[in-house]
């Protein structure tokens, strides 16, 4: 798993050449509705095992949490499962907002 600086997100979501990602936010629905990346899509930590076959194995996914750590675990999980191209948020919205949208709420 790749490990992913909130700046060099903005600049690969930023890039009309290349594919987007899919932003996976792991968090819990309350820690959501209070922040969130644009397009991020909404999928608990413990609900990954039974969604799987709702995510392209192939894709590019960066998993999203709030400081980076359950991210990770859901990563390592995901390319346990067979996926390939899994990147983690390095500091989860917590880093992105200080770092690429001071105007996003942070708890």
């Amino acid at each position: 798993m790749q490990q992913l600086k909130p700046q060099d997100l903005q600049h690969w979501l930023a890039d009309p050449a290349r594919a987007k990602p899919l932003l996976l936010d792991v968090r819990e629905p309350w820690e959501y509705q209070y922040c969130h990346l644009p397009n991020a899509v909404l999928m608990p930590m413990n609900g990954i095992p039974g969604k799987l076959d709702q995510l392209d194995q192939l894709a590019p996914i960066v998993v999203i949490c709030h400081h980076g750590m359950r991210s990770m675990q859901v990563g390592r999980y995901l390319e346990h499962n067979g996926f390939a191209h899994i990147y983690n948020l390095q500091g989860g919205v917590d880093a992105w907002a200080a770092s690429v949208d001071p105007d996003m709420p942070t708890y």
